[in-house]
């Protein structure tokens, strides 16, 4: 049931305000999207740029091991092929301890060199003409070579010396070569120590800053060196089973990166490793993750905070201006309901009546179903109006409205005054039958309303009907005068009756 019809402007209510928020948060999500983009690209900068500074330092550990390693390793090839030459076996102890050991001054950091026979007896001393009696037996460099003719040169575990000296509590480790005789017999080891202090030299040349550690491990998982430590006593011992160490010696690239959470103190870190040559030592650089991202954190809080404000502030803005939209659309719905309805009875008036009576014609032409249009007009209204007065009349032609919008119940349909005390119903897609049981249902619940005081008789409508359909070939303005006509005809017949125009 409709008294009145929005204009077709008012279709449109609530598009730019969702507009303007879809357009609002899109522009968010864009904004969010390329600032994490950015910071995303600056994380793995940072990491990549540490990742570079690790390499170069795990690098220069490893030019520095190779050089002292193989000056170490000069040293026990000539100290083999002294103690295999023939004629220093007749020359005085002082001239062969020269011989053996000339090599070993090019050494850094070394301790004792030694030269084993088959059973692990010490048969020449580096530090002294006449060796001490000693048996290293049971030394895993001694073992390796005893049972193991292709050892070649062997990196013992860290150690501490059998000696009641000043250094014997410094951790060491050694380096030693198989001497064999022309067939293949075990003849002994030469074995050369290295104080680990070397190790803490070189790793306090180079700065890796807070929170960041330098080690260096063998093939075993064994630290050899640790800088800083993170325990006291964690020299020598084996790092085999901790996840970092496992992941590291599963590479068998002997290089790579990665983050992880240390298992000694539980820092978050980046760990890059190298592989010492072809020796069985791995450099591992663990730079702290807060050393490494603590910028790119700074930067990212500082970013991410002006992008929220930003965001916010936008969509704040988009708040207020989609509220804005809400309250000027309503207005303008109210200024075109007021334009579009009839201020005294509240159905629709005469502009609103013309725009949808054009409306409802174009479409019965394009769907060629029927178009019903009632002209309704009230009977005797002006004696009515001199008798009771204007006010009277004016609540007379709200209450005609009110019983002929009732009896008008489709949506499609349009109830409006047509001027004075006329009133006009478009009845789309109805025929002359129906639109006269239409009109007949209005014409009698007029005629039931209750009657003024000092009236004899009740109010009454006249009604006339025209009816468009294919057949009929008429204009609009044709069925406007026909409804016209059918209506002059209903009151010239005595009024109070509807008629259909032929």
């Amino acid at each position: 049931m409709i008294a009145s019809r929005t204009p077709p402007a008012a279709g449109k209510t609530g598009r730019p305000e969702l507009l303007l928020i879809l357009g609002s948060l899109l522009s968010v999500f864009a904004i969010v999207c390329i600032v994490t983009f950015l910071l995303i690209r600056e994380h793995a900068n940072a990491q990549e740029s540490a990742t570079r500074s690790a390499t170069t330092i795990a690098q220069l550990i490893d030019a520095d091991v190779l050089r002292t390693v193989e000056l170490y390793d000069l040293t026990l090839q000539g100290l083999i092929a002294a103690a295999q030459r023939d004629d220093l076996k007749n020359v005085s102890p002082q001239i062969r301890h020269l011989a053996l050991f000339d090599r070993s001054t090019t050494a850094r950091f070394k301790g004792d060199i030694l030269l084993l026979d088959k059973h692990g007896e010490v048969i020449a001393d580096s530090s002294r003409v006449e060796p001490l009696p000693g048996n290293f037996a049971d030394r895993d460099y001694f073992l390796a070579h005893a049972f193991n003719r292709d050892a070649g040169m062997f990196i013992s575990r860290p150690f501490k010396p059998r000696c009641d000296c000043d250094d014997a509590n410094q951790w060491r480790i050694s380096f030693s070569r198989r001497i064999s005789s022309d067939t293949g017999e075990f003849l002994g080891v030469a074995v050369a120590s290295m104080k680990l202090d070397y190790f803490d030299q070189l790793f306090n040349s180079l700065d890796i800053g807070v929170d960041s550690t330098l080690n260096i491990i063998n093939n075993d998982g064994i630290l050899l060196a640790q800088k800083p430590y993170l325990q006291s006593d964690s020299i020598g011992k084996s790092f085999a089973a901790r996840p970092n160490v496992v992941r590291i010696l599963r590479d068998r690239s002997g290089n790579g990166s990665f983050n992880s959470i240390s298992s000694m103190d539980h820092q978050q870190r980046l760990y890059t490793y190298s592989q010492v040559g072809n020796l069985p030592l791995t450099v591992i650089v663990a730079l702290s993750s807060e050393e490494v991202f603590g910028a790119w954190k700074r930067t990212a809080i500082l970013i991410s905070g002006a992008t929220g404000v930003l965001c916010l502030g936008l969509l704040w803005l988009t708040w207020l201006l989609a509220r804005e939209l809400r309250l000027r659309q309503r207005a303008e719905r109210e200024l075109a309901q007021l334009a579009a309805t009839d201020a005294l009875t509240g159905v629709a008036n005469r502009r609103m009546l013309d725009q949808s009576l054009r409306h409802e014609w174009f479409r019965a032409q394009r769907s060629g179903k029927s178009l019903s249009l009632l002209m309704i007009d009230a009977d005797h209204f002006k004696a009515f109006n001199d008798r009771h007065g204007h006010q009277a009349g004016d609540q007379a032609l709200r209450e005609l409205a009110r019983v002929i919008t009732a009896n008008v119940r489709r949506p499609a349909d349009l109830v409006a005054r047509y001027g004075g005390e006329e009133f006009s119903v478009i009845l789309a897609e109805t025929d002359s039958v129906g639109a006269q049981q239409i009109a007949e249902h209005v014409r009698a619940a007029v005629e039931q309303l209750p009657r003024m005081e000092g009236d004899e008789m009740p109010m009454t409508v006249s009604i006339g009907i025209s009816t468009w359909t294919v057949a009929s070939e008429i204009s609009l303005e044709q069925l406007l005068f026909a409804a016209d006509r059918a209506l002059y005809q209903a009151k010239e017949g005595g009024r109070n009756r509807v008629v259909l125009a032929s």
